[in-house]
């Protein structure tokens, strides 16, 4: 029997036994490490996934990025001297977003085979319970950004200390999926709905974030559309922390409010108060699921 089992078939309602404080504190934090393994045992148990994973993002990445450099080239109108570049961070928030969900959905399915049911009789808080599987599932996401970073130089990314901040940026963005995914998951009990739901989700999102075109100068309607998506910050604080060609921090590519280029300090801080308040509801909800 696996250590995660022997906590969750804890009987309900008995105490955890007296001893010294250290004791106390490894006890509180035994069922993040637990969750965030069996996260982390699922992935190393399934490469498959891990590699179609990058399947998508590299193919949008490498055709769709070359095709429209060689449109662009040929038709003499070039506004980007490489798309690949542009397009690279919206490519690496692709590869984070799915892999972060997927935890949402293990937890539906968790409610629907049982599983949910020994969590919540173990004797631990259950807010240990939902933050454990956030962390597990952006520490999946950060792990599909750091294999996609690593072949960065394909899109012109160069190679400098500076891809570890991305690699941390790529961190919160996943958590922020996660967490939402987390607060879909509590809220809606069905496989087949929940599914529905994040597949409608994922893709506009993507679409509406300025990945694929700078996010200035738009229609009235899609630059509204792009200013209220929260993923839109995110996007632009990796294009702009990235080390590569000068289109990723150029005038032309950076996020305007206005007149003003929000800091990439600000834009974190958008996508960490995002994150905390999709985690305090979803800890909320589950605290009070039966």
């Amino acid at each position: 029997m696996s250590g995660l089992d022997t906590v969750l078939d804890a009987p309900a309602g008995k105490a955890a036994p007296a001893g010294p404080t250290a004791g106390r504190r490894g006890f509180a934090l035994r069922p993040y490490a637990l969750l965030w393994r069996r996260e982390m045992t699922r992935l190393r148990h399934n490469p498959v996934r891990l590699i179609m994973g990058l399947v998508t993002p590299l193919l949008f990445l490498v055709v769709l990025g070359t095709g429209l450099d060689a449109a662009s080239s040929s038709l003499g109108k070039a506004q980007l001297n490489d798309y690949r570049a542009f397009l690279f961070p919206g490519t690496l928030i692709m590869s984070v977003q799915a892999p972060a969900v997927a935890v949402g959905i293990s937890l539906v399915w968790d409610r629907k085979l049982g599983m949910l049911r020994q969590m919540l009789v173990s004797p631990f808080p259950r807010s240990s319970i939902v933050l454990g599987l956030a962390f597990g599932g952006a520490t999946t996401g950060a792990v599909y950004g750091l294999m996609l970073l690593s072949v960065g130089g394909i899109a012109s990314i160069r190679y400098t200390p500076m891809l570890l901040v991305v690699l941390l940026e790529t961190l919160l963005v996943s958590l922020m999926f996660t967490s939402i995914g987390l607060l879909a998951a509590v809220t809606i009990r069905q496989v087949e709905t929940f599914q529905i739901v994040v597949n409608l989700s994922l893709m506009p999102l993507m679409f509406f974030s300025g990945a694929m075109f700078p996010p200035n100068g738009l229609p009235g309607w899609l630059d509204t559309v792009v200013k209220l998506n929260p993923l839109t910050y995110g996007v632009d604080a990796v294009r702009r922390t990235l080390p590569g060609p000068d289109i990723l921090t150029s005038e032309q590519t950076r996020l305007m409010l206005g007149h003003w280029h929000p800091p990439v300090v600000a834009e974190l801080g958008l996508l960490v108060a995002i994150t905390a308040a999709a985690l305090g509801v979803a800890t909320h909800r589950f605290a009070r699921s039966r």
